[in-house]
């Protein structure tokens, strides 16, 4: 990289500079983590050099804190360990479609909206709204997220699918129970230097006015884009930057990522991995269920997994259901 011609060949730099980045997600944390248990064993041998071994002692106590503090990056570092996927250490483009049921799924959607976007920032990611449709009364009918972060997409794909919630509806003066749905969509950001073959002439392109708050450029002009593929039906929008270009731009990123996603699967002919795992968004199809009432439970049915704390998971605490996923992937793998 240091390299004066480094830079003549931007396509080839780029590439590097992301496989660089993606050596040093997991280097680095090594590093940290054989550092942080070093100290720790320093500390352990001066307590004891000095006497200070009673539970109560204000460093033991401050030792203690530290190793709990380590044991969560090395539980984390695990986790890292179990991706192995090409793009598992990129970006990730994730979106959330309310399923029938309107207001209520459109709710649903929104609920969800907030536990990822709390689960992102929990976990040091950005995030960034490409494209959003607000409900007709409330919530959100669609929404796609840009989360970035070393190892976004590797954590994150554990999601992708239906996820059903039963509750007793705000929006019901009747108080009765309603099951609602809405589905996930997860797919990587892929470099340049990936080939995907995309026919402008079978695209369809739509330019409509930005939806959210009134007065601003982006809602006085047509500068929102929607790019229809039309051989596999697939459909983005973007409307977050004010240049109608800048969001194309967006949205074809986006675009080469769904199919390039798409044809991955078709490679693997796995009908119920990727898009075919999302399925309807419908009964019988969901990958976790929220349960509020009659009594509170969050279970995933492909893993078993489950907690009776609900709060907690729609506040971004995923990680029990992550690592249980990606753990019976591993497995599946290897056996």
């Amino acid at each position: 990289m240091a390299a004066p011609t480094f830079w003549d060949a931007a396509a080839a730099a780029r590439a590097l500079i992301d496989r660089k980045n993606a050596l040093e997600a997991v280097t680095e944390p090594f590093c940290q983590l054989a550092s942080g248990a070093e100290d720790l064993a320093v500390m352990v041998e001066l307590l004891e050099a000095e006497g200070h071994t009673a539970e109560d002692h204000p460093d033991v106590l401050e030792l203690e804190k530290q190793v709990e503090a380590l044991e969560g990056q090395f539980s984390r570092f695990e986790l890292q360990s179990l991706m192995v996927g090409r793009f598992d250490a990129s970006n990730a483009y994730l979106t959330l479609h309310a399923g029938a049921g309107g207001t209520e799924s459109c709710d649903w959607a929104a609920m969800l909206l907030r536990m990822y976007d709390r689960y992102a920032q929990k976990h040091g990611f950005e995030v960034a709204t490409v494209d959003y449709q607000p409900g007709d009364e409330a919530g959100v009918k669609s929404v796609t997220l840009m989360i970035s972060g070393p190892w976004a997409y590797g954590f994150l794909k554990a999601e992708r699918g239906v996820h059903r919630l039963v509750r007793i509806s705000p929006f019901d003066s009747a108080k009765r129970r309603h099951t609602s749905f809405a589905a996930l969509d997860v797919v990587a950001e892929i470099s340049d230097d990936v080939e995907v073959n995309i026919d402008e002439k079978d695209l369809r392109v739509d330019t409509f006015r930005a939806s959210g708050a009134g007065g601003q450029h982006v809602n006085k002009t047509d500068s929102a884009i929607r790019l229809t593929h039309i051989p596999t039906g697939i459909v983005v929008a973007c409307q977050a930057e004010r240049s109608q270009l800048s969001n194309r731009n967006k949205a074809m990123k986006i675009l080469r990522s769904k199919i390039y996603e798409l044809e991955q699967d078709k490679k693997r002919k796995e009908m119920e991995k990727f898009y075919g795992e999302k399925g309807e968004i419908s009964w019988g199809r969901q990958i976790r269920s929220y349960v509020l009432q009659p009594y509170t439970l969050v279970k995933d049915h492909r893993t078993g997994a489950e907690t009776g704390n609900p709060s907690a998971v729609l506040d971004g605490e995923l990680d029990l259901f992550i690592e249980a996923w990606l753990k019976q992937q591993r497995g599946a793998e290897g056996a």
